[in-house]
C-alpha cells in the first residue's frame, strides 16, 4: 500500500531511538500519522532502528557532531527537530547542527530545551552543567538567523518518576527521592511529542515563538505519592531522601557524572519551589490535556509491580 505524504520533502527528527523521554520516537510516529515523510536520525543500527523503519520512517545513522553526518541527514529536508540526551557534547551538537541546517536553507528549526532556561539570564545560572549548555545553545540559536521554534519542557514523568523512582515503589512502597516539599508539574514526553507535532506540521505562525510546556497540575511529592496508591491500589509513601546520597547512588549505578549533576540540580532546584510552575500551552497547542500522574501510573502500573 503507498502512503500518501503532504509533502515531498522529509522531516529531520533527531534522536529518534533515544530513550530519555522518548520524545524522537513519539514525534517520528505523529508525524507519520499526519501524512509526512520522516526521516529518522539514530546513532546506531539496532532494533530501535529497524522499529523506526517498520512505523514507515527513512532510517538515517550519524552523529549530531559530525559535520559529514549532518549534512547526510539535513539535506532535502525543511524542517527539523532538534533534540538530545543529556550530554557534555551538546552545545557542539547544537551548533554542528544549526550550521549545517543554515547551510541547507531550511525553514524550520524546531529546539528541545528546559524549562529551567526561562529563569537563566547572562548573569544567572544554575549548578547544572547541562542547564548551562541548554542556555548557551539557545543564544547561539538565536544568533544563527535560523527560523528557529523553542520548546521548554518541565520535568518529564518518564524520567523522575519511572525511571528515578520506580526502583523503590517496587522494593518498598516508597517515592523516594531528594525533593523536599518543593512542587513540581511533570510532563509526559508524548505529550511534548504531540506539541512538537503540531508546529512541525505548519511551523509559519511558531517560528520564534517560546513555548513552556508543563503537565497539568503542580503538587508536592506527598501528593503525587496519593496519587500512586490510588493508581496501584496499595499504600505508596514519599520519603525525602538526602541528596548527596541519592547522588552517589546514581553514580553507583553508573550514571556518568556530567547527568548525575544535571539530575541531582533538578532536585535542588525542586526543593527550592523552581519547578512550581503551570502553563495551559500543550492544551493551545494541541487541543488536548495533557496527561495527568494517575494516568500515567495505571498506564505503567507493571513498571511499578511488587517483585
Amino acid at each position: 500500500m503507498t502512503t500518501k505524504h503532504k509533502h515531498d520533502t522529509p522531516i529531520l527528527v533527531t534522536g529518534a531511538a533515544g530513550a530519555v523521554g522518548g520524545i524522537g520516537r513519539n514525534l517520528t510516529k505523529f508525524l507519520l500519522a499526519r501524512g509526512h515523510k520522516v526521516r529518522a536520525l539514530v546513532r546506531r543500527e539496532d532494533e530501535r532502528a529497524e522499529a523506526l523503519r517498520r512505523l514507515g520512517a527513512e532510517v538515517v545513522e550519524g552523529d549530531l557532531t559530525d559535520l559529514a553526518s549532518m549534512h547526510r541527514a539535513i539535506e532535502g529536508c525543511e524542517r527539523i527537530y532538534f533534540g538530545m540526551s543529556v550530554s557534555a557534547a551538546y552545545l557542539e551538537a547544537t551548533i554542528n547542527t544549526a550550521a549545517v541546517a543554515r547551510h541547507h536553507g531550511v525553514e524550520a528549526f524546531v529546539n528541545m530545551s528546559q524549562m529551567t532556561v526561562t529563569q537563566m539570564s547572562i548573569s544567572e545560572t544554575t549548578d547544572s552543567p547541562q542547564h548551562k549548555l541548554h542556555w548557551l545553545a539557545e543564544q547561539a540559536l538565536s544568533w544563527s538567523g535560523l527560523p528557529v521554534v523553542t520548546v521548554r519542557p518541565t520535568v518529564f514523568l518518564e524520567g523522575f518518576f519511572l525511571q528515578l523512582a520506580a526502583p523503590g515503589v517496587r522494593a518498598s512502597d516508597e517515592l523516594a527521592l531528594p525533593m523536599g516539599g518543593g512542587k513540581t508539574s511533570p510532563i509526559s514526553a508524548v505529550d511534548v511529542a504531540r506539541a512538537v507535532a503540531v508546529i512541525l506540521d505548519d511551523p509559519p505562525p511558531h517560528i520564534g515563538q517560546i513555548y513552556d510546556l508543563t503537565g497539568p497540575e503542580s503538587a508536592d511529592l506527598d501528593h503525587y505519592a496519593r496519587v500512586f496508591s490510588e493508581a496501584l491500589g496499595r499504600r505508596i509513601r514519599y520519603r525525602d531522601v538526602p541528596l548527596p546520597a541519592w547522588s552517589e547512588s546514581l553514580r553507583q549505578a553508573r550514571f556518568p557524572e556530567h547527568l548525575v549533576r544535571h539530575l541531582s540540580a533538578m532536585a535542588e532546584l525542586t526543593r527550592q519551589g523552581r519547578y512550581d510552575r503551570m502553563t495551559d500551552t500543550v492544551c493551545k497547542l494541541t487541543g488536548e490535556v495533557p496527561t495527568n500522574m494517575r494516568d500515567f501510573v495505571k498506564l505503567h502500573a507493571a513498571e511499578f509491580k511488587q517483585r
